[in-house]
């Protein structure tokens, strides 16, 4: 990976703090900054540094057209043949099947119509708060520069595939969100060289994306320390509500009490909130990528190749192929066949694609089952938030998170209704 600058790790932990932010991904960095610039002081505890997970490895696009649930009536559909593929677009591993049928039951529940239309209307009105907040995020940060927009194009392997497309897009065109669908010589001057398997393609010319995840979530989390935000080493094991605060205890038996406290550790973040009483279904979607130098290809744009799980994103640091999910849990060694798998496929889907001099990489998206990331307060106390479970759209959400989630501490009203979203949401909900 290439090295960004990133800021100083505090060497001895204060006593106390007026904020704690637990993790370091792009969700804490956007948390941490728009704490800041709203007057707090600021920690950022990390068991690792900044962006050293999974928004070090995500394909870098600010995906706010991508309303969809992912349990839909057609993606369901899809998940026996994808299943019946260890390489495919969905993998279980046969030994973590019982430990995620529970998920899978809800991931089923969520596909039904009331849920899907409500979930459409919660996840439009995050993507709008979040596209505005952005917007700020970049700007106050001075990071402007690290975000172009420059276009996706989803491509289709037949008319059938196209089809059933379509009412997702009629979704997205209630909200407001542009596109075009394009063929034939539209379809080449979007994206030269594509294989001529493709019959049609949709493009979205107000798609955005980073220079890199990794650089920008450490440019992020730089403007905030030089603002004053600290950064600390270490993995939080434990969380005790009192009455002046909340006291979070180190593995290595530091500790710090925190008038309150920011839970956003990704996949990382179900102990912790178990520990304050709210057990939340959240799984792991594993996605694995190769990124490719940058002379690999040239790309117009981000490629999605939705019927095979994976996209090729046009990055400083090179070209990311990558994308699929493997609920897989936190314990199981990778699977870099699949890595494999999909370079393997871009190559006959871009048959100039040159595919020598990869890097691997495997992270853990955090999921919930309908497709919604849990933001709100705890059961323990409402000086505790969470702000985890974003699946594909951490990157995407993430200051829209962080204005969220700094209302909340700041006892203003959500700028949208968090109800969708509240963490509690399944407790009372056999599946």
């Amino acid at each position: 990976m290439t090295t960004f600058p990133t800021p100083p790790h505090l060497e001895t932990l204060p006593p106390s703090a007026d904020v704690v932010v637990v993790g370091a991904g792009v969700i804490g960095a956007s948390t941490a900054f728009a704490l800041q610039a709203a007057g707090r002081s600021v920690l950022v505890i990390d068991r690792k540094g900044v962006a050293e997970e999974t928004s070090a490895g995500n394909a870098g696009a600010f995906a706010f057209s991508d309303i969809i649930p992912l349990a839909t009536k057609g993606m369901l559909a899809k998940v026996p043949k994808w299943l019946a593929d260890p390489l495919g677009p969905l993998s279980i591993p046969p030994r973590y099947l019982p430990q995620i049928t529970p998920w899978l039951m809800r991931f089923w529940r969520a596909g039904w119509p009331d849920k899907i239309e409500s979930s459409i209307r919660a996840q439009a009105e995050m993507m709008r708060v979040s596209q505005a907040a952005t917007d700020w995020l970049v700007s106050e940060a001075g990071i402007a520069g690290k975000v172009q927009t420059i276009g996706s194009l989803e491509l289709y392997e037949s008319e059938a595939e196209f089809k059933a497309s379509l009412p997702g897009w009629a979704e997205r065109e209630k909200h407001g969100i542009g596109f075009e669908h394009v063929r034939g010589g539209a379809l080449a001057e979007q994206q030269p060289g594509l294989s001529d398997r493709f019959v049609a393609g949709t493009y979205v010319p107000q798609w955005r994306m980073v220079d890199d995840p990794y650089s920008y979530t450490c440019a992020l989390a730089t403007a905030g320390h030089q603002r004053g935000t600290q950064f600390a080493l270490g993995a939080v094991a434990a969380l005790r509500p009192t009455e002046n605060g909340t006291v979070l205890t180190l593995e290595d038996g530091r500790t710090i009490i925190a008038r309150q406290v920011v839970i956003c550790g990704g996949a990382w973040s179900k102990t912790l909130a178990a520990q304050l009483g709210d057990r939340i279904p959240l799984e792991t979607e594993r996605g694995y990528n190769t990124t490719l130098p940058p002379d690999a290809i040239t790309l117009r744009r981000q490629l999605i190749f939705g019927g095979h799980g994976f996209v090729v994103s046009p990055l400083s640091t090179g070209i990311r192929i990558g994308g699929a999910v493997e609920l897989g849990g936190l314990k199981l060694p990778p699977n870099y066949a699949r890595a494999d798998a999909m370079l393997k496929k871009a190559k006959a889907f871009l048959p100039d694609l040159k595919t020598e001099g990869g890097r691997q990489w495997m992270g853990y998206r955090p999921s919930l089952p309908d497709s919604l990331p849990a933001i709100g307060v705890s059961s323990a106390s409402h000086d505790i938030v969470y702000a985890f479970g974003h699946g594909h759209l951490g990157l995407t959400q993430s200051a829209g998170t962080a204005r969220l989630v700094t209302q909340l501490l700041d006892r203003e009203t959500p700028a949208i209704d968090l109800s969708p979203f509240r963490p509690q949401r399944f407790a009372f909900s056999r599946i």
